[in-house]
Parts: C-alpha cells; structure tokens; sequence
C-alpha cells in the first residue's frame, strides 16, 4: 500500500469568454471561470505537488431557474473550499482509494446536513481529487492506466458495490483500446448548421469552423451529440434540418440526442419522441443505424422516481436511455439500472473514482447470464485544456470509450485565453493533441473525427508538463474568490 496525506490547497481563476453563445438546457453560456487547482501533498512518505482543473458553467450543479450564474458561484465555490478542508482533515491515508473514501463519506455528511444537491457537493470532490491523483502519479512515477491496472491506487470496487466481489479495477475495466479516441461533436440548441445559418453578432471571425457544416468538413466529423429542447415543433424542425444534413455530409453518422432535463416525467418524453417518430422525414434518422443512445431526458428531481421502472418496463420499443445529471451520488448508478435505463455517464466534475467504479459495475452486470448490453457514455462540460480536458482524456481512454463528446475546443477559441508560456508548453508536450492554428494558438487536432492520446496516456495523469511555474502565484483556497468578471 502507498500511503497518502493532503497537506494544502491553493487556486488560481482564468475567465474566459466563448467564441459564441452555447445554449444548452435552460442556460446560454458566454463566460465562464475557469479555476485551476495546486496541492502540496505526501505520498508514500515523500513531498509532492498535483494539479486539476475546471470551467465552471451556469446552470448545470444546479439547477434553479430562479437564480443567476453569479448568485450560483458562491455554492461552488463552497463546495469547493470545504471539500479541501476535509480532505486535508483525513489524513494520512493508507491508499489513495481509502484517502478518498473519507472525503466522499465527510462531503457527503456535510452536503445532506446543509441541504446541498449532491452533484455540486461532489464537484469539490472531484476537483481535490483530481489535484491529489495528478500528485499520486508523478510520486509513483506511473501514468493513470498503469496506477489502477497494477492497483497502486488500492482501488475496491466491492465495498461500494458488494456485487464485485473481490475483483479488482483491473479485472474489470475493458482491455486497452489504441490510444486515440471518436471526437462526438456537440450540436447545441442554437448552433449554426450552415454558414449562412450564423447571426452577424454571434460571428466569431477567429478562423475556426464555426457552423455543424464547417466542423464537419475541417475536422472530418462522425459523431454527434444533438441537443433536444424539449418543445415538440422546435425539436422535430431541428431533427428534420439535421436529417437533410447529415446524410449528405456523413453518410455513415451516429449521433445521440442529450434531452436536458427538459421533461417532467418519462411519459411526457415517451409522447415527444413518438410523436418525432412518426414523422415520416425521422423514421430513419431516429432508427438505430444511427442514434446510440438518449441521455437524460427527465428531469433530475424526478428521473429515478419508483415510477420510472414501470414506464420503462411497458415502453418495450424504448430507445436506450441513460442518466447524466442524476448520476450525483455512489448509488445513481445502481439505482438507475435497477429502474431499466442502460447505464450512466462519466464526467470527471462527478468524480474519477466513482466513474471507474461504475465501469466496473456495469461491465459485471452486462456479463451476467441474459443480460441486457449496458451504456456507459463519455460526456462533457466545454472542457478545455491544457488540464482539465487532458485529465479527462486520460479517464476516458482508461475506460475503454471508443467515443466521447469533445466541445471545448468548438465554443472556446483554443488555449488563446491562457499566457503563451502555457500555450508553448502545451504543443511542445503534447503534439498529438494540440496544433499550432494559422491565427497562433493552440487547438485541438481532430483529424478524420478522431482525437489522438499517445501523450495524455505516457503523461502522469493527462498533462505532460507542470502548468503552475507558468501561472501567477496561487492564492490559499480559503481566501480565493471565484468570480464572473473577465479582465
């Protein structure tokens, strides 16, 4: 076992500004903090530093439509600051799986004590976590993979699902997959699909493809992610204008709708996606030669309701449906399966650990005998590297995905918010990934739809370099204000 203790916690915050307005669910999406994460730490006895990363976006930890991103900043900034002090507050550890544990127990307690919904407590989690996975790593001197496929992590599925047994993550995550991954392309309530679709104000003349059309022809696209919003005569024009498109540009297409939360109850979806589906100009968009799978089209308050397995249960023509934002907690998962979804989705905001465990789980449940095939999806939050989106390439590699949604490099204008020192240091350690754009910043290569990992899998945990040399000084996390303002 390889003994680990967080010692402290320090932040810096970058605003950026997105190249356009990204409309997804009940919010638009024009600036976000981006927050970066350094721990001091030891492991195995041994001073180490980690890092992590996360844009913070409007309306997705919660979702209140009564209040504005800056009174919800405060939340995460909350959850934040006090998943450091609990995390400082275990310890030494004796493996980084138990380390963890504590926090998620202590978080949990302190989120159910102050009403908090779970997925923005558990986004301090995450982050602290991230920072001292990033510290493991490089004290071990072995990359992500390697970590959990040789167990330095202690990681044991079967105390949060006693189902696993004594396997390990390594007896049950899938075989390695070819370093590169399916770019699954965003398409957001509002996006342009053609040029001539775009809004002289929402422009962004900096060079990058902008309209679906455009990104399909510079970065040889396949898959997509459709975003649904939840009104019946607006979602069917969106899928019939995709229906024309996407044919002719990609003939081999596979896309999965995301309905945002935007229904009540599963009736309520059942009666939409009847209704598109009988529109003649849908039948074969919405068939299963191309869509993969629908995410989280009820509510969260509402989607795992005991009623929901009745409903499922007596849709026996259902497309597989998974949960995203509903997945806030160890349980969501098993909770979910038991109700008749086909499984979760990762983000790392909900944790690594929690996602590698649920890949466990529900690679075991799909090996049963007459089992039912299990979804587990890679989604996204418009991260952005070069941390945040590399951290969760890793994970997303290590999970065996063959596709995951990549957004970040459509909504914001590469790493040009970040200083050059960081922007060089990105292609130099990570050429595969980055390339230099015509316009002089770095953006993601997406070459035949296809992203390419060799450098995030060799990194210690998806970032080859130190990013804090090249940042301003962090400030304690108790003293760190997050804010909207961008300079």
């Amino acid at each position: 076992m390889i003994s680990v203790r967080l010692l402290s916690v320090s932040g810096h915050v970058v605003p950026m500004r997105t190249r356009f307005p990204f409309r997804y669910g009940i919010a638009a999406m024009t600036v976000a903090p981006h927050l970066f994460l350094k721990v001091e730490a030891e492991i195995a006895g041994r001073p180490v530093s980690g890092q992590a990363s996360e844009g913070l976006p409007p309306k997705w930890f919660t979702k209140d439509p009564a209040t504005t991103f800056e009174e919800d900043l405060p939340g995460m900034q909350a959850a934040i600051r006090k998943a450091a002090d609990l995390g400082i507050e275990a310890g030494t550890q004796p493996d980084f799986f138990t380390w963890w544990r504590a926090l998620y127990e202590a978080q949990t307690f302190w989120a159910d004590a102050g009403h908090i919904p779970p997925l923005l407590a558990h986004l301090g989690t995450s982050l602290i976590e991230r920072a001292l996975l990033d510290a493991f790593c490089r004290a071990v001197g072995q990359p992500l993979h390697r970590s959990v496929k040789d167990n330095l992590l202690g990681i044991r599925p079967g105390i949060l699902h006693p189902e696993l047994g004594n396997a390990t993550a390594a007896d049950l995550l899938p075989p390695e997959r070819a370093p590169e991954i399916i770019a699954r392309h965003t398409v957001g309530l509002s996006d342009p699909l053609t040029d001539g679709d775009i809004p002289p104000e929402d422009d962004a003349h900096d060079g990058l493809p902008q309209s679906l059309e455009a990104c399909i022809r510079a970065y040889g696209l396949t898959h997509f992610k459709i975003k649904l919003c939840g009104q019946l005569d607006r979602d069917q024009a969106r899928l019939r204008d995709l229906a024309r498109l996407l044919p002719r540009l990609v003939p081999d297409h596979w896309f999965t709708l995301d309905g945002n939360e935007q229904f009540h109850d599963l009736a309520g979806f059942r009666a939409h996606w009847e209704a598109c589906l009988a529109d003649p100009e849908l039948q074969e968009f919405l068939s299963p030669r191309h869509l993969l799978f629908v995410e989280q089209p009820v509510h969260r308050d509402h989607a795992l309701d005991a009623h929901i397995e009745r409903d499922l249960a007596t849709w026996a023509d259902a497309p597989p449906l998974i949960i995203d934002e509903s997945d806030a907690t160890i349980h969501s998962a098993t909770r979910a399966l038991e109700l008749g979804y086909s499984g979760t989705s990762h983000k790392n905001c909900k944790g690594v650990l929690k996602g590698l465990v649920n890949a466990c789980l529900l690679r075991h449940r799909s090996s049963l005998p007459g089992a039912r095939p299990t979804i587990l999806s890679g989604e996204d939050l418009a991260n952005v590297g070069p941390v945040a989106l590399l951290q969760d390439l890793a994970v997303m590699h290590l999970l065996g995905l063959a596709h995951v949604e990549r957004n970040g490099h459509h909504y914001f204008k590469g790493l040009s918010m970040l200083p050059t020192e960081i922007q060089s240091a990105t292609v130099q350690s990570h050429e595969d990934l980055y390339r230099l754009h015509e316009g002089g910043f770095p953006t993601l290569d997406v070459r035949n739809g296809k992203i390419q990992l060799a450098s995030v899998r060799n990194a210690p945990f998806g970032t080859g370099f130190d990013i804090w040399p090249l940042l301003p000084h962090g400030t304690p996390i108790r003293e760190l204000e997050i804010a909207l303002a961008l300079g």
